[in-house]
């Protein structure tokens, strides 16, 4: 499963609904950048200030973290909304209590493929399997995961390209494995966060074919998820996103220090300066208001249910929880 488990002891928690307080809370997370709030949350102590005993738990990726959701192993998790729409779709009793980040992918691809699309758009694909007697080669993560839904809504709904199966020969390349794939030509482009977006714009034989903001604006990537025991404990959730709230406002305000944090809690992904210089990157932008992404969660529901990860859409009230926050900015 990928999990270690590290104990940040805060203040015991007897505070909340009658019958309802935590004691304690296990928090998991995904060592994706576009988490950034949890790493200045653990490396800045802001865990402590919760008043429950708080775990954090990593998992190598968001399937992982679903099943153990899944099983009650968890409490809570920062991972892709994609994960969240499955729990939901399966009945968890779970909501969101935060947005992480929002328009976090650029879609990076070969020189000669950026100079094809300037002057096609859509009429690269079929420019491309007409000269090269094959289709476009994209590399990006298994069918419904957001960065999934955002390249499927790129080709059929922006472009207007047609069915993304049948205009693209797509394979499942995990985000740690999409620079070295790219580099070595085995396949022609990706849809990528950061830092790896980065990384591939510093080759001078790559290029930017777009950024997901542009393509689905304010599109979510990750959020906040806690299940029904958190969300029933007043103080512990409305701790969860306060202390998330000022990891954002932490992030806005030292980027390179939390650029550093997130450097020293992923480790394999990316150096402190390669952390620093994604910073600057449109793909990198860290919110908590979980309204801010309500509409586009509810478009890319669509998708995800099209492509058979959930059975249908999930409505925005059995997927957020917006007390916590509204009840913290009043």
């Amino acid at each position: 499963m990928g999990a270690s488990a590290v104990a940040i002891t805060g203040t015991a928690g007897c505070l909340g609904r009658s019958g309802g307080s935590l004691d304690s809370v296990t928090v998991a997370y995904v060592p994706i950048y576009p988490n950034m709030q949890h790493y200045v949350m653990e490396k800045e102590g802001y865990y402590e200030d919760v008043p429950a005993d708080v775990t954090i738990e990593r998992f190598s990726s968001g399937p992982s973290a679903v099943t153990a959701f899944a099983s009650g192993d968890i409490d809570a998790a920062l991972f892709g909304i994609t994960p969240a729409m499955v729990l939901a779709d399966k009945g968890t009793d779970a909501g969101i209590l935060a947005a992480n980040s929002r328009n976090g992918f650029k879609l990076m691809a070969t020189s000669e493929l950026v100079d094809l699309y300037e002057q096609e758009r859509a009429a690269m694909f079929e420019r491309f399997e007409e000269e090269r007697g094959r289709k476009i080669r994209f590399g990006a993560p298994p069918d419904g995961s957001v960065p999934d839904i955002v390249l499927r809504y790129w080709i059929q709904e922006d472009l207007d390209a047609g069915e993304m199966d049948s205009v693209i020969n797509k394979s499942k390349v995990p985000p740690a494995k999409a620079v070295q794939t790219l580099q070595s030509g085995d396949i022609d482009a990706t849809i990528i966060q950061e830092p790896f977006a980065t990384i591939i714009a510093q080759d001078d034989g790559f290029g930017e074919l777009g950024w997901s903001g542009d393509i689905l604006e304010n599109h979510p990537v990750t959020v906040l998820f806690a299940n029904q025991q958190v969300l029933d404990d007043d103080e512990v959730a409305q701790s969860l996103v306060e202390q998330h709230t000022a990891a954002t406002e932490f992030t806005g305000d030292s980027s390179d220090a939390a650029a550093s944090h997130a450097a020293s809690v992923i480790g394999s992904g990316g150096s402190e300066d390669l952390a620093k210089a994604a910073m600057d990157s449109e793909a990198s932008e860290f919110i908590s208001d979980p309204h801010a992404i309500t509409d586009q969660a509810a478009t890319m529901g669509e998708f995800v249910a099209n492509v058979g990860t959930i059975e249908e859409p999930i409505a925005t009230e059995n997927l957020f929880a917006f007390d916590p926050y509204d009840t913290i900015q009043e």
